[in-house]
């Protein structure tokens, strides 16, 4: 059985609750991604998607000087490092996201699964196109 550690990108970038939607949006640009952790010190404190960029910034009329933790989700969804990818398929599914956070034991941001990481063995097909068809 593969887990959420087997697919998960590690090299996660966190932005603090204090940055601007300015600066979260430049490094999202540059690193190609739609979702950063929010946090400190590896705590995971929420997360912040483009979309809530758009939706709870610009389209409020809110200037880019406007910060991280006033547009971010503080309640993330999760999952840890050796759930298994068909858990976090059914976690992303529930939820309707198509990037989810990984902790640890003590809830350490440790990485980011996207939809797409999680392959195509067979075990994982089903909870994987079920979750692209929802979301």
């Amino acid at each position: 059985m593969r887990t959420v550690g087997d697919v998960m990108i590690p090299d996660v970038h966190t932005i603090s609750p204090d940055a601007t939607i300015e600066e979260a949006a430049q490094e999202m640009r540059d690193g190609d991604f739609g979702l950063m952790p929010v946090g400190e010190e590896d705590q995971l404190l929420g997360v912040i998607t483009d979309r809530d960029i758009i939706i709870r910034a610009v389209a409020e009329g809110q200037g880019s000087s406007f910060k991280v933790r006033d547009v971010m989700s503080s309640e993330p969804v999760w999952a840890h490092r050796d759930d298994s990818v068909g858990n976090a398929a059914q976690i992303m599914r529930e939820h309707q996201i198509r990037r989810l956070p990984v902790v640890d034991d003590d809830q350490r941001l440790v990485g980011v699964v996207a939809l797409g990481a999680f392959g195509v063995e067979d075990s994982d097909i089903g909870p994987v196109s079920e979750a692209l068809s929802e979301t």
